[in-house]
């Protein structure tokens, strides 16, 4: 087989790309008030358009709103009041972490296990990252980020919302009416575990 066949022959194995590849179809996170919990009640709808195990997604959801929570029946039932937004900020970052490649920006993506160590595999261009490792919790507590604070951060990504991202220590910060590549000046009107919600000065 010649060079040519055989590149037209991978081509042909390739994903289908086209103008909306790139954007994930994900239902909207639903939380519901459950007492002193909150369930996010579609879970298991958002981690099959993701493609990934809703344990796994659970898993995450708990560390990023720094909160205990159960798995039943592809429900997520979580300790502390939170709302749809909340959810939402969690699943926006999961993405980033777990699913968007970062080199193509699509999702065509899984998670393989390397001589122990997580890796993000793309199928689409074949690139493989490592997962992202979170940072000790020394590094978290001198990049602290306060209800109230006052921070200059550099906008990185954008949200499913169209919201701005940045990030500082452990947290993800939303920003609304920026986008990637702006430095501003931002004030923290609230936090939700590693999560913090935030307007520009």
């Amino acid at each position: 087989m010649d060079y040519e066949a055989s590149l037209t022959r991978a081509l042909d194995a390739l994903p289908e790309r086209s103008a909306e590849s790139s954007r994930l179809s994900v239902p909207d996170p639903e939380g519901q008030a459950d007492g002193a919990f909150t369930r996010f009640t579609n879970l298991d709808d958002v981690a099959d358009a993701l493609s990934r195990e809703t344990e796994h997604v659970h898993s995450f959801v708990q560390r990023a709103l720094a909160t205990a929570g159960q798995l039943s029946e592809g429900v997520g039932r979580y300790n502390g009041r939170f709302d749809g937004a909340d959810f939402d900020a969690a699943i926006t970052d999961y993405i980033e972490e777990y699913v968007r490649c970062s080199e193509c920006g699509l999702p065509d993506t899984r998670i393989v296990n390397e001589d122990g160590t997580q890796m993000l595999r793309c199928d689409a261009c074949g690139a493989f990252r490592p997962v992202s490792k979170r940072r000790s919790s020394s590094q978290q507590q001198a990049d602290a980020v306060e209800k109230g604070g006052r921070y200059t951060v550099e906008i990185t990504d954008t949200g499913r919302k169209g919201d701005g991202v940045a990030k500082r220590g452990g947290y993800t910060i939303f920003v609304p009416g920026t986008q990637e590549g702006d430095v501003v000046d931002v004030y923290i009107e609230n936090i939700s575990g590693q999560l913090a919600f935030a307007r520009t000065e």
